[in-house]
C-alpha cells in the first residue's frame, strides 16, 4: 500500500491528512519531531515525506526544516519530499526546491491541489523505483556477462544486446557456422570476434575478409590464394583468406555480396574443409571456423535466384539477429560516453544534459558507426568542455512526428529528464524549461504515470 510520511509537531495536521488521503487509499504515518521521523524512515516503507518547516515554538526561521530536509535527502536521496510552509518560508523553499525538494505548499493547502502533487509523485516514485530496480538488474546482467565471457570490449547497457551476447557466447563453444545479421554499423564484426574469443580456437587466428569490398575477380583468390602466374599479375604465391585461418575464425562479412562460383567453392569448403589455390591442382586441407555477415535478406535472394539455398543453411546453423541501435537505446549514452573517453581530441570533454537527451531521442539510422563519427565530429566543434546538442549537429527537441501527432519526442524528452533528476519532479521541470504543474499535465496526457 501506498504510504506517506507526515512530519509535523501539529498533530492536527497528522489527522487531517490521514482523513484527506484514506479518500484515495493512501496510508499515513506521522511524526511530530525530526528524530521521531528519522527513525520511522528506517522502519517504514515510505513512498513520500510530507515535512514541516518548523518544530519549536519560540522560532519560526525555518532552520529545523531545512535541518530535516537535508538529513532525509543524505540518507535517502530519491526519496520525495513536499515542504509544508508558512508564507515566511517561501524563499527558504524555492531554495531546497533547487535542491531536490519535489514541490512545496502553503498553509492551509488546497486539498485538491496537495493530493494531485501526492498522487503524481507516489506513482513517479514507483515508476522510478521500478525503472532502479531494472537498471540494476541489468547492471547485475552486465556483471554476470562480463564475468563469464570475453567481451572484446564491448561496450553495452541494453536487455537486447545482452540477448546477443549471452547467445554468442553461448554458440561460441560449439564448433558450427554461425551467421550474423543486422544493419550496417550495427556491430557485427564485434559480435564476431566474442564468438571467436569464446570458443575453443580462440587462440588461433582471426581473419576477416569483407565481400563486398573486393572485385568479382579477385574473390576466389582472395578466399582460397593463387599460384603464381594464376591470373595476370600474380607474380608469385598468393596465400588465401582460408590458409591465413587455419586452426582459426574466418569471418566472412556482407557474405550476400558473394559471387556465384565464389558460393559454389566456399560450400565445398565447408563441406569437406578441402580447397584448391587458382592456377594448382593440388588440395589443401584446412580446419576453420567460418562466421558470416549480412545486413541483406538472403532469403529473399535465395528465391531471386541470387544465393544459393544449399550454402544458406551450410553457413546458418547458428543464426545472431543484432537489432538496430534504434532499438536498443539504452546502448547510446554507454557507447556515446566509451567514444569520448576513447578519442584523444575529447580528453576533458563531457557531455550535456541537452546532448544527453539529443542523442537519446535521435533515430541513428547508421547505427553505431553514425555514433562514433558524430562523437568523433562534436569533440573537434566544441570549444569548451562541454559538448552541446548543437555541436553533435542533433536538434535539443526531435521534431513531432506526424503519426504521432508529436507526442513520441516529448515522452522520450521527459523520461530522459525524469531518469537523470532520479524521479525529482522539481528538478526534471526545470530541466525541461517547465512548471511542476506544466509538467504534470504532461505525465497525464501523455500516460507516463501508469507506465
Amino acid at each position: 500500500m501506498r504510504t506517506v510520511l507526515v512530519i509535523d509537531d501539529n498533530p492536527a495536521v497528522g489527522t487531517a491528512l490521514d482523513l484527506l488521503f484514506g479518500l484515495r487509499e493512501i496510508r499515513v504515518v506521522t511524526a511530530q519531531s525530526p528524530d521521531e521521523g528519522l527513525d520511522l524512515l528506517t522502519r517504514e516503507d515510505i513512498g513520500l515525506v510530507l515535512q514541516d518547516m518548523n518544530f519549536t515554538a519560540d522560532t519560526t526561521s525555518g532552520e529545523e526544516g531545512v535541518a530535516l530536509f537535508r538529513a532525509i535527502r543524505a540518507r535517502h536521496p530519491d526519496l520525495p519530499i513536499i515542504l509544508l510552509t508558512a508564507w515566511t518560508h517561501l524563499d527558504i523553499a524555492v531554495d531546497l526546491a533547487k535542491a531536490g525538494a519535489a514541490d512545496y505548499l502553503a498553509k492551509p493547502w488546497d486539498d485538491q491541489k496537495l493530493l494531485a502533487s501526492v498522487e503524481n509523485l507516489l506513482e513517479l516514485g514507483a515508476s522510478t523505483r521500478e525503472v532502479s530496480r531494472l537498471h540494476e538488474q541489468r547492471r547485475k546482467l552486465q556483471r554476470d556477462l562480463e564475468a563469464r565471457y570475453d567481451l572484446r570490449g564491448l561496450v553495452f547497457g541494453s536487455e537486447q544486446l545482452a540477448r546477443v551476447i549471452e547467445l554468442a557466447g553461448q554458440v561460441a563453444r560449439a564448433d558450427v557456422p554461425v551467421l550474423i545479421t543486422g544493419p550496417n554499423g550495427a556491430g557485427k564484426e564485434k559480435i564476431a570476434e566474442i564468438v571467436q574469443a569464446n570458443s575453443s580456437v580462440k587462440s588461433g587466428p582471426f581473419v576477416t575478409l569483407n565481400c563486398g569490398a573486393l572485385p568479382t575477380e579477385l574473390i576466389e583468390a582472395e578466399l582460397f590464394g593463387a599460384d603464381a602466374g594464376a591470373y595476370t599479375g600474380a607474380n608469385k604465391m598468393r596465400e588465401g583468406k582460408f590458409e591465413a585461418a587455419d586452426g582459426g575464425t574466418l569471418f566472412l562479412d556482407e557474405i550476400g555480396n558473394l559471387p556465384p562460383a565464389g558460393q559454389m567453392k566456399l560450400l565445398r569448403v565447408l563441406e569437406t574443409g578441402r580447397f584448391e589455390r587458382l592456377g594448382s591442382n593440388r588440395e589443401r586441407q584446412v580446419k576453420v571456423r567460418v562466421i558470416s555477415a549480412t545486413n541483406a535478406d538472403l532469403p529473399t535472394m535465395i528465391r531471386d535466384g541470387r544465393f544459393r539455398e544449399d550454402l544458406y543453411y551450410r553457413l546458418n546453423t547458428i543464426q545472431i539477429d543484432i537489432p538496430p541501435l534504434a532499438e536498443r537505446r539504452d546502448d547510446v549514452l554507454p557507447l556515446a560516453r566509451h567514444f569520448l573517453r576513447d578519442n584523444a581530441i575529447a580528453q576533458g570533454k563531457r557531455l550535456s544534459e541537452e546532448a544527453e537527451s539529443a542523442l537519446y531521442a535521435h533515430a541513428w539510422p547508421g547505427n553505431v558507426r553514425e555514433l562514433r563519427n558524430t562523437l568523433q565530429r562534436a569533440a573537434l566543434l566544441a570549444r569548451g568542455d562541454s559538448i552541446g546538442a548543437a555541436d553533435l549537429g542533433l536538434p535539443v527537441a526531435p521534431p513531432p512526428s506526424a503519426a504521432n501527432g508529436g507526442e513520441e519526442p516529448d515522452r522520450i524528452a521527459i523520461e530522459a529528464a525524469l531518469e537523470r533528476a532520479g524521479g525529482v519532479l522539481a528538478q526534471a521541470a526545470g530541466e525541461l524549461g517547465l512548471s511542476r504543474q506544466a509538467l504534470y499535465r504532461r505525465l497525464e496526457r501523455l500516460g507516463i504515470k501508469r507506465d
